[in-house]
């Protein structure tokens, strides 16, 4: 079947509305059998807003063709557009939404930013208010003020932005943006989150002197976002150099504006594609780009550890399964947001499973390694929390409510472990409005076989 141009649902994220009220219970659909499945997804969460970072910042207009449209995006749209920007819908040809057009403006704070659960946002838009003239005050959903953000204020004070945050080292917090700011030469630990990296990266060809950054913590996750990062960068103008692990130099110059196709999200892919592995079957993606520096495309070497087969045929991305799924011992550190899709085919595995190097994802939307355990243990299985990662020892599931979190990524693996555990309500589906307001469709579609053309 092919499965393809859905709609978004009612949830607004311009309204009043916030995906913490929609908390209604979400049946997830029983598989009937093995599934054959054909489906294009929107765009990349995480390109989508560095993208409209670069061109808020660009010495020219740019054109986004195939963005996200998502509560994410959204949130990076109208902060940008309060900071000056101009961002405009164009006609496209994606079946997913309007293309964006951005036309940079003189930034000026005097406003408040909505950051919603977006660490995009938080994180990346902080050094963009630090070259904007007037306060700026940035706040969000009650989750967002327990992430993590003392790394993005101390930094920015180091650089010589003022920030008032009464000393919380959290959300809500002030920025007090003079026009520009100097950069220079700083040390970070990075450990809890690579966006601390990227928000800097992004701003720094704006700062008057540049920016040369250390990284001092132990250890650097999700590396491959900060390689988005540099890549984008690199598509606009921009060179960073990298003398040695952990340390990044960005020379002030000109960032361009340009046209940009956008790929799409496969992360956002991993719980369609391990459904193969649930159910039986194949779900083939269709658009897998060649050459990308998504945190997703590992998912054609991690899939076969659980035993998947995957064939990629032009941009067709197929994993085909037979139900059985093999336990695994593996470190994740570089796909932290691949884990809870990766936990949810373990704890249905007929062996135990050790997943390590993801310690960091504690400070995502949600306490991710404690959501899991504590959901999959409540479904009647056997998860144990290690200090960097999960132990899983698979027993048998039954039905109940599996709470989301208001976590995009809790929420889908609850739909993944629906597919053969009856029973299993989700609360609050409409979260995945984060970064794909179209996944109850697709996944009610990729379950019954409906062909939506």
């Amino acid at each position: 079947m092919l499965i393809s141009r859905y709609s978004k649902p009612e949830f607004d994220p311009y309204g009043d509305s916030s995906p913490e009220e929609t908390d209604a219970l979400w049946a997830a659909p029983v598989a009937p059998g093995a599934l054959t499945a054909t489906l294009s997804l929107p765009g990349s969460k995480s390109l989508t807003n560095r993208e409209l970072v670069l061109a808020a910042l660009a010495d020219s207009p740019s054109l986004l063709r195939s963005p996200l449209h998502s509560r994410d995006s959204d949130l990076m749209v109208a902060a940008l557009q309060q900071l000056g920007t101009t961002i405009e819908s164009v006609d496209g040809d994606g079946e997913y939404g309007s293309d964006l057009r951005i036309t940079p403006g003189e930034l000026f704070g005097s406003t408040t930013i909505d950051c919603g659960l977006a660490g995009t946002v938080m994180r990346f838009l902080p050094p963009v208010a630090a070259l904007a003239l007037g306060p700026t005050t940035f706040d969000g959903d009650a989750g967002a003020r327990r992430r993590p953000m003392a790394t993005t204020i101390s930094s920015l004070r180091a650089l010589g932005a003022d920030i008032n945050d009464d000393g919380r080292g959290a959300l809500p917090f002030t920025v007090h943006g003079t026009g520009g700011l100097d950069g220079g030469e700083i040390t970070i630990d990075a450990s809890s989150s690579s966006q601390f990296v990227s928000g800097l990266l992004l701003a720094a060809p704006r700062f008057a002197n540049g920016l040369r950054l250390r990284h001092s913590g132990e250890r650097l996750p999700s590396l491959p976002h900060i390689e988005m990062t540099i890549h984008t960068l690199a598509q606009r103008g921009v060179t960073v150099t990298s003398p040695e692990v952990g340390v990044w130099n960005v020379a002030p110059g000109p960032i361009l504006g340009t046209e940009v196709d956008i790929e799409p999200d496969l992360s956002n892919a991993a719980p369609f594609l391990a459904a193969a592995l649930v159910a039986g079957g194949s779900v083939t993606i269709t658009g897998w780009p060649a050459v990308t520096t998504q945190v997703g495309a590992h998912l054609a070497e991690l899939l076969p550890l659980f035993g998947a087969t995957v064939t990629l045929d032009g941009d067709r991305l197929t994993v085909t399964g037979t139900g059985r799924i093999t336990g695994v011992d593996l470190d994740l550190s570089t796909g932290g947001e691949l884990a809870p899709t990766l936990v949810g085919l373990a704890a249905l595995a007929d062996s135990p499973s050790t997943i390590t190097g993801i310690g960091h994802i504690r400070h995502h939307e949600t306490d991710r390694l404690a959501a899991l355990a504590t959901e999959i243990n409540n479904l009647g299985g056997h998860v144990t929390e290690l200090p960097d990662g999960l132990a899983i020892e698979p027993r048998p599931l039954h039905g109940g409510t599996w709470h989301s979190y208001d976590d995009h990524r809790m929420a889908t693996t609850g739909a993944l472990l629906g597919l053969v555990v009856p029973g299993v309500e989700v609360e609050n589906i409409g979260t995945t409005a984060k970064t794909l307001p179209q996944f109850a469709e697709l996944w009610h579609s990729l379950v019954s076989g409906t062909v939506t053309q």
